[in-house]
């Protein structure tokens, strides 16, 4: 296997792993307004948050910025939580509305989720110089990764509100809620 494929694998896996269940609530909450017609909509809003967590996870990594790890693992429900509860506040049909702001609130949330990550990525890479191509390719990973959540999600989301008629806002609510109160326990 080569390192690309390693890294790309790790990614994945790390974002798909049940005990990572804070950057899935997240993604959830991310895209809990849309519908799977907006599937584009949401592809650049994950994308969005990628690249937010890419670049704190490489600033990191190449130790250029430090944060206290308690302080990180504290704001990640934070961002959690803003974003359910905005989910709340804006409602289904919103989402079109804000799609700007909400592209800016992924890509800032997505700094600060990259901080998170990069304890785990520090580990793996121990103290090689030349991380470019694990970075590279543990990111990819984690948006394939964050896409798979997405897909599933947008599918779950489609057969319960299209398919048999729960109503969006009853959807939107009941998903929202339900990940803000995981965020605020986390948060305890």
């Amino acid at each position: 296997m080569s390192e690309f494929d390693l890294y790309f694998q790790l990614g994945r896996e790390h974002i798909l792993d049940v005990k990572g269940y804070d950057h899935i609530l997240f993604v959830i909450a991310l895209c809990s307004l849309y519908q799977l017609k907006h599937w584009k909509n949401v592809l650049i809003l994950v994308t969005a948050f990628t690249i937010g967590h890419s670049i704190t996870l490489a600033l990191s990594t190449f130790n250029i910025i430090q944060l206290d790890k308690s302080l990180i693992e504290f704001l990640i429900p934070i961002t959690i939580l803003i974003t359910a509860l905005m989910n709340i506040i804006v409602g289904p049909g919103g989402e079109n509305n804000n799609s700007k702001l909400n592209y800016v609130f992924a890509l800032f949330f997505g700094l600060i989720h990259g901080l998170g990550f990069s304890n785990y990525l520090k580990a793996l890479l121990g103290r090689d110089n030349s991380v470019l191509i694990q970075l590279f390719s543990f990111n990819l990973g984690i948006e394939l990764g964050q896409i798979v959540i997405v897909v599933a999600f947008l599918m779950l989301s489609f057969i319960l509100t299209d398919v048999l008629g729960v109503s969006r806002r009853d959807w939107n609510l009941a998903v929202s809620s339900g990940v803000a109160a995981v965020a605020i326990t986390l948060m305890i």
